[in-house]
Protein backbone atom coordinates (compact mmCIF):
# COMPACT_ATOMS: atom_id res chain seq x y z
CA UNK A 1 0.00 0.00 0.00
CA UNK A 2 0.84 3.33 -0.83
CA UNK A 3 0.82 6.78 1.49
CA UNK A 4 -1.58 8.95 0.34
CA UNK A 5 -0.45 12.14 -1.65
CA UNK A 6 -1.71 14.15 1.33
CA UNK A 7 0.84 12.08 3.54
CA UNK A 8 3.57 12.32 1.11
CA UNK A 9 3.29 16.11 1.22
CA UNK A 10 3.51 16.32 4.71
CA UNK A 11 6.80 13.79 5.24
CA UNK A 12 8.06 16.17 2.60
CA UNK A 13 7.67 19.36 4.46
CA UNK A 14 8.79 17.46 7.98
CA UNK A 15 11.96 16.54 6.29
CA UNK A 16 12.18 20.33 4.53
CA UNK A 17 11.73 22.02 7.99
CA UNK A 18 12.98 19.85 10.74
CA UNK A 19 16.88 21.05 11.30
CA UNK A 20 19.64 18.82 9.88
CA UNK A 21 21.61 19.27 13.15
CA UNK A 22 19.36 17.04 15.34
CA UNK A 23 20.80 14.22 16.25
CA UNK A 24 21.15 12.04 19.24
CA UNK A 25 24.24 13.97 20.55
CA UNK A 26 22.19 17.49 20.25
CA UNK A 27 18.45 16.05 21.14
CA UNK A 28 17.72 17.00 25.02
CA UNK A 29 14.92 14.79 25.05
CA UNK A 30 16.57 11.15 25.58
CA UNK A 31 14.57 8.07 27.40
CA UNK A 32 15.39 6.39 30.23
CA UNK A 33 18.18 4.49 28.36
CA UNK A 34 19.58 7.34 27.05
CA UNK A 35 18.79 6.95 23.45
CA UNK A 36 17.46 10.15 21.92
CA UNK A 37 13.81 10.41 21.05
CA UNK A 38 14.42 12.77 17.46
CA UNK A 39 10.73 11.84 16.19
CA UNK A 40 9.23 14.52 14.71
CA UNK A 41 6.15 13.23 16.61
CA UNK A 42 8.13 13.75 19.89
CA UNK A 43 7.78 17.69 19.23
CA UNK A 44 5.65 20.49 18.35
CA UNK A 45 4.67 20.46 14.25
CA UNK A 46 7.25 22.04 12.07
CA UNK A 47 4.47 23.92 9.81
CA UNK A 48 1.15 24.66 10.04
CA UNK A 49 -1.38 21.47 10.12
CA UNK A 50 -3.54 21.46 7.40
CA UNK A 51 -6.95 22.53 7.91
CA UNK A 52 -9.72 19.74 8.30
CA UNK A 53 -12.13 19.38 5.90
CA UNK A 54 -9.52 21.21 3.37
CA UNK A 55 -8.39 17.96 1.81
CA UNK A 56 -9.57 14.52 0.89
CA UNK A 57 -8.42 11.24 2.08
CA UNK A 58 -9.03 8.31 -0.47
CA UNK A 59 -9.29 4.79 0.69
CA UNK A 60 -6.76 2.90 0.10
CA UNK A 61 -7.98 -0.39 1.49
CA UNK A 62 -9.59 -2.75 3.42
CA UNK A 63 -8.75 -2.86 7.30
CA UNK A 64 -9.14 -6.71 8.02
CA UNK A 65 -10.52 -8.67 10.83
CA UNK A 66 -9.01 -10.80 13.25
CA UNK A 67 -9.61 -12.44 16.56
CA UNK A 68 -7.80 -10.39 19.40
CA UNK A 69 -7.52 -10.92 23.12
CA UNK A 70 -8.87 -7.36 25.29
CA UNK A 71 -6.23 -6.85 28.32
CA UNK A 72 -8.78 -8.78 30.45
CA UNK A 73 -8.59 -11.94 28.55
CA UNK A 74 -11.83 -11.49 26.54
CA UNK A 75 -12.00 -12.42 23.28
CA UNK A 76 -13.05 -10.52 20.46
CA UNK A 77 -12.49 -9.76 16.81
CA UNK A 78 -11.25 -6.68 15.64
CA UNK A 79 -14.33 -5.20 13.86
CA UNK A 80 -16.02 -5.56 17.29
CA UNK A 81 -13.58 -3.15 18.94
CA UNK A 82 -13.66 -1.16 15.71
CA UNK A 83 -17.10 -0.34 16.98
CA UNK A 84 -18.65 1.41 13.59
CA UNK A 85 -15.97 4.52 14.69
CA UNK A 86 -13.19 6.43 13.13
CA UNK A 87 -10.40 4.25 14.82
CA UNK A 88 -6.34 4.83 14.66
CA UNK A 89 -4.85 1.65 14.52
CA UNK A 90 -1.07 0.63 16.00
CA UNK A 91 0.77 -2.26 16.18
CA UNK A 92 3.18 -2.04 18.79
CA UNK A 93 5.21 -4.59 21.55
CA UNK A 94 5.38 -3.52 24.77
CA UNK A 95 9.56 -3.64 25.53
CA UNK A 96 10.58 -2.12 22.23
CA UNK A 97 13.70 -0.55 22.40
CA UNK A 98 13.61 2.13 20.14
CA UNK A 99 12.17 5.31 21.39
CA UNK A 100 11.68 6.22 18.19
CA UNK A 101 9.32 3.43 17.21
CA UNK A 102 6.57 1.58 19.51
CA UNK A 103 7.18 4.38 22.16
CA UNK A 104 6.54 6.78 19.69
CA UNK A 105 3.59 5.45 18.85
CA UNK A 106 1.91 5.11 22.47
CA UNK A 107 3.61 8.12 22.59
CA UNK A 108 1.20 10.46 20.04
CA UNK A 109 -1.25 8.31 20.62
CA UNK A 110 -1.58 9.63 24.52
CA UNK A 111 -1.38 13.20 23.23
CA UNK A 112 -3.97 12.54 20.40
CA UNK A 113 -6.57 11.05 23.52
CA UNK A 114 -5.62 14.22 25.32
CA UNK A 115 -6.94 16.69 22.11
CA UNK A 116 -9.89 13.89 21.58
CA UNK A 117 -11.41 14.62 24.75
CA UNK A 118 -11.17 18.01 24.20
CA UNK A 119 -13.43 18.05 21.26
CA UNK A 120 -17.02 17.13 21.89
CA UNK A 121 -17.53 16.37 18.40
CA UNK A 122 -14.87 13.36 18.29
CA UNK A 123 -14.59 12.36 22.36
CA UNK A 124 -17.52 9.23 21.74
CA UNK A 125 -16.40 8.41 17.52
CA UNK A 126 -12.86 7.77 18.55
CA UNK A 127 -11.22 4.54 19.08
CA UNK A 128 -7.53 4.07 19.80
CA UNK A 129 -6.47 0.26 19.45
CA UNK A 130 -2.50 -0.83 19.90
CA UNK A 131 -2.48 -4.33 18.97
CA UNK A 132 0.66 -6.46 19.77
CA UNK A 133 2.48 -8.47 17.54
CA UNK A 134 4.51 -9.87 20.65
CA UNK A 135 2.14 -12.44 22.11
CA UNK A 136 5.07 -14.72 23.74
CA UNK A 137 5.95 -11.44 25.82
CA UNK A 138 2.79 -9.88 25.46
CA UNK A 139 -0.33 -11.52 27.29
CA UNK A 140 -3.41 -9.47 28.29
CA UNK A 141 -2.16 -8.69 32.00
CA UNK A 142 1.16 -7.27 30.50
CA UNK A 143 -0.45 -5.10 28.04
CA UNK A 144 -3.63 -4.06 31.24
CA UNK A 145 0.01 -2.75 33.01
CA UNK A 146 1.11 -0.76 30.05
CA UNK A 147 -1.83 0.73 29.28
CA UNK A 148 -2.34 2.15 32.69
CA UNK A 149 0.21 4.34 31.73
CA UNK A 150 -1.42 6.00 28.82
CA UNK A 151 -5.24 5.53 29.14
CA UNK A 152 -7.64 8.36 30.03
CA UNK A 153 -11.05 7.66 31.27
CA UNK A 154 -12.52 9.73 29.48
CA UNK A 155 -11.08 8.44 26.11
CA UNK A 156 -11.74 4.88 24.04
CA UNK A 157 -8.38 3.16 23.97
CA UNK A 158 -8.00 -0.67 23.75
CA UNK A 159 -5.12 -2.62 24.38
CA UNK A 160 -5.22 -6.04 22.31
CA UNK A 161 -2.94 -9.18 21.82
CA UNK A 162 -3.40 -12.42 20.31
CA UNK A 163 -3.49 -16.21 21.14
CA UNK A 164 -0.20 -16.66 19.67
CA UNK A 165 1.17 -16.45 16.26
CA UNK A 166 -1.44 -18.92 14.09
CA UNK A 167 -4.10 -15.93 14.96
CA UNK A 168 -1.49 -13.01 14.55
CA UNK A 169 0.09 -13.87 11.86
CA UNK A 170 -2.86 -13.55 9.67
CA UNK A 171 -3.92 -9.90 11.15
CA UNK A 172 -0.10 -8.78 9.97
CA UNK A 173 -0.19 -9.70 6.53
CA UNK A 174 -3.73 -8.19 6.11
CA UNK A 175 -2.19 -5.21 7.20
CA UNK A 176 1.53 -5.67 5.24
CA UNK A 177 2.77 -5.55 8.39
CA UNK A 178 6.03 -7.22 9.03
CA UNK A 179 7.95 -8.62 12.00
CA UNK A 180 11.20 -10.29 12.50
CA UNK A 181 12.85 -12.26 15.23
CA UNK A 182 16.43 -10.10 15.91
CA UNK A 183 19.12 -12.80 16.41
CA UNK A 184 22.22 -12.28 18.17
CA UNK A 185 25.72 -12.61 16.84
CA UNK A 186 26.12 -16.16 17.98
CA UNK A 187 22.61 -16.88 16.49
CA UNK A 188 20.69 -16.84 19.96
CA UNK A 189 17.01 -14.87 20.20
CA UNK A 190 17.69 -11.55 21.67
CA UNK A 191 13.62 -11.31 22.59
CA UNK A 192 14.11 -8.56 20.35
CA UNK A 193 11.57 -7.94 17.39
CA UNK A 194 12.81 -5.54 13.64
CA UNK A 195 9.69 -4.05 12.40
CA UNK A 196 8.90 -1.40 10.70
CA UNK A 197 6.42 1.33 12.52
CA UNK A 198 3.07 1.84 10.86
CA UNK A 199 -0.19 3.31 12.21
CA UNK A 200 -3.55 2.94 10.08
CA UNK A 201 -6.08 5.49 10.25
CA UNK A 202 -9.54 3.70 9.67
CA UNK A 203 -13.34 5.12 8.78
CA UNK A 204 -16.23 3.75 10.47
CA UNK A 205 -16.80 1.34 7.26
CA UNK A 206 -13.51 -0.23 7.65
CA UNK A 207 -11.68 1.60 5.19
CA UNK A 208 -7.86 2.58 5.65
CA UNK A 209 -7.75 6.02 4.96
CA UNK A 210 -4.01 7.05 5.84
CA UNK A 211 -0.97 5.43 6.97
CA UNK A 212 1.56 7.26 9.45
CA UNK A 213 5.01 6.20 9.44
CA UNK A 214 7.68 7.65 11.63
CA UNK A 215 8.42 10.57 9.95
CA UNK A 216 5.38 12.36 9.97
CA UNK A 217 3.34 10.62 12.74
CA UNK A 218 2.31 13.58 15.13
CA UNK A 219 -0.77 14.05 16.89
CA UNK A 220 -1.84 17.27 15.19
CA UNK A 221 -1.97 15.52 11.67
CA UNK A 222 -3.91 12.87 13.24
CA UNK A 223 -6.02 15.12 14.44
CA UNK A 224 -6.66 16.81 11.55
CA UNK A 225 -7.41 13.81 9.66
CA UNK A 226 -9.87 12.50 11.89
CA UNK A 227 -11.57 16.00 11.72
CA UNK A 228 -11.77 15.41 8.29
CA UNK A 229 -13.07 11.88 8.24
CA UNK A 230 -15.46 13.14 11.18
CA UNK A 231 -17.25 15.71 8.77
CA UNK A 232 -17.58 13.17 5.89
CA UNK A 233 -20.87 12.63 4.40
CA UNK A 234 -21.96 8.83 5.33
CA UNK A 235 -21.81 6.82 2.29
Amino acid sequence: MSIVSVGLKWLLLATLVLPASLCASEDPHRDHQGAAKTAPGYFPLAFPAPAAGSYSLPVIGSAADGEVLLDTGQRRRLHQIFDDKLVVLSFIYTHCPDPNGCPLASYVLAQLQKQITQHRSLSQRVKLVSLSFDPDNDPPHILAAYGRHFRSPLGQWEFVTTEGHQQLQPILDSYNQWVTPVIGPQGQATGMLSHLLRVYLIDPQNRIRNIYSTSYLHPRLLLADLQTLAAEKPY
